[in-house]
């Protein structure tokens, strides 16, 4: 008897001090739901650090791979207007040239017989202008029929009319109708002003009209850096929005740009939408066909921004511990918007004066 009552003493004695010592465990933080209490004694309390949240003007970034443009407005192809033999070459590469700088000379039967039938319509003209005035003089004096001279008028009309067409037989070849002459070559010119940037023209070659062009000319002050934008990204881009070209063979050199145009179309293979951005290129750095990283710059809006390491995943959302009162902190799930990589831009679940757990939120991530 003695000896049962000795083990039951023991076990008491086991049982209050295993009680003892889960209570002195617990009394580091106290769990209710969602909620979190640390109470001033805890040893948890120093690793905890709150942070009061504020908004904050905050630019969004995006990154995105862009191809140099030259702008179609200062970008010319020079074609031959017909087939013809090259007499004279006016070309250098690399040469500055302004709208209506003579390129080259081309001689061609195509032109030969456009300058006949345009002398010939204005030869007629002139002919038929002496007769109308003959006849109107006549008319004056008494002595004309009122049908010679309706006649007369018709006569000129028509051949007015030809004539006028034959100007226009010209001017498609970029030819000056008043400064002409009867056999002459044609000059091309150049239609911007530019630098020469191809030229593949030879004094004494046959070129055909069909050809592809034997020279460019472009003005590449100005240029245009296309990229794409994923569709679900594209209500952050606008018109004038700043952004940073990078160039991966000069990382020292950036360049300023500005969105120029959002296309009003959705590329159906890739999801995206492109972007024209406009850059100074007076130095030439940028060049056609060159890659480059175009870095868009939003706008700078108020957005409310919290560290990246306070945000703890769950399982179907991210949350952070609010402390809703001294050591009373709180399980509440946000959503972001975007992230960089220290820093997370929270579109719900927190408001401005709201205090945050900023540092050992594993700790009470733990305590769950």
């Amino acid at each position: 008897m003695k000896k049962v009552i000795v083990c039951i003493s023991t076990m008491v004695v086991l049982a209050a001090c295993a009680r003892k010592q889960t209570e002195h465990e617990t009394d580091n933080f106290t769990v209710h739901g969602d909620t979190v209490i640390v109470p001033e004694s805890s040893n948890l309390k120093g690793r905890l650090k709150v942070s009061v949240i504020q908004s904050e003007p905050y630019r969004l970034q995006m990154l995105t791979a862009g191809t140099v443009k030259a702008i179609p407005t200062q970008f010319a192809e020079i074609a031959p207007p017909f087939s013809g033999r090259v007499t004279q070459s006016y070309m250098k590469l690399g040469m500055i040239v302004s709208a209506g700088t003579p390129l080259f000379e081309i001689s061609s039967p195509d032109f030969m017989t456009a300058q006949k039938i345009f002398f010939q319509q204005k030869s007629q003209m002139q002919l038929a202008e002496k007769t109308l005035k003959r006849q109107q003089d006549l008319i004056d004096h008494g002595v004309g029929t009122q049908k010679d001279l309706e006649e007369a008028q018709t006569a000129y009309e028509v051949a007015r009319r030809e004539y006028e067409n034959a100007v226009v037989g010209i001017k498609i070849f970029k030819a000056d109708p008043d400064n002409l002459a009867l056999g002459q070559p044609l000059v091309v010119r150049s239609p911007i002003a530019g630098e020469i940037l191809d030229n593949k023209i030879v004094v004494g070659k046959f070129i055909n009209d069909n050809s592809s062009s034997v020279a460019i000319v472009a003005e590449l002050s100005k240029v245009w850096v296309a990229g794409q934008i994923k569709e679900k990204d594209i209500r952050y881009i606008h018109a004038l929005d700043e952004c940073n070209i990078e160039v991966a063979a000069l990382p020292e050199k950036h360049i300023k740009g500005k969105v120029f145009h959002v296309s009003e179309l959705v590329d159906e293979d890739t999801r995206s939408v492109q972007v024209l951005i406009e850059c100074d290129n007076k130095d030439h750095t940028l060049k056609p066909g060159m890659y480059v990283t175009a870095n868009f710059i939003n706008a700078p809006a108020a957005a409310i921004v919290i560290p990246a390491k306070a945000v703890l995943q769950g399982d179907d959302q991210s949350y952070v511990f609010r402390e809703v009162q001294p050591g009373k902190y709180v399980r509440s799930k946000i959503t972001s918007s975007e992230s960089t990589a220290d820093k997370i831009i929270v579109k719900s679940g927190l408001k401005d004066g709201d205090r945050v757990v900023t540092e050992g939120e594993f700790y009470l991530s733990a305590a769950k």
